[in-house]
């Protein structure tokens, strides 16, 4: 299993629209592909005016494969011309866990 974290730093002022259009047109679009989302997060504290989305694959090869059906779907493709000039930055990480992680339910 890994555990990828996306982070997103949004424009000034863009977060609300940002997560109207995902939770309406985009989580359903990555959860037919990618599956598990475990959470969406947003900072509080820290760096401001970030999200954080977190997935659950199997292997590498599994998110290689999902995120490729993902980037094939046309669907996919106009929302991602929706979001241009949403975000700062963007950060990906994929982590593995340790043999003595917890798993999450």
């Amino acid at each position: 299993m890994i555990i990828e974290f996306r982070t997103y730093t949004v424009a000034h002022g863009q977060m609300d629209d940002y997560l109207q259009r995902y939770e309406a047109r985009g989580l359903p679009l990555l959860q037919r592909h990618l599956g598990r989302q475990l959470g969406c997060y947003v900072s509080e504290i820290g760096t401001l005016n970030q999200v954080r989305h977190v997935w659950e694959f199997d292997s590498f090869s599994d998110r290689e494969q999902r995120r490729s059906r993902l980037e094939a779907d046309p669907e996919w493709q106009d929302f991602k011309r929706l979001n241009r000039g949403t975000f700062t930055h963007q950060e990906v990480c994929i982590m593995k866990p340790t043999r003595f992680s917890q798993t999450i339910v």
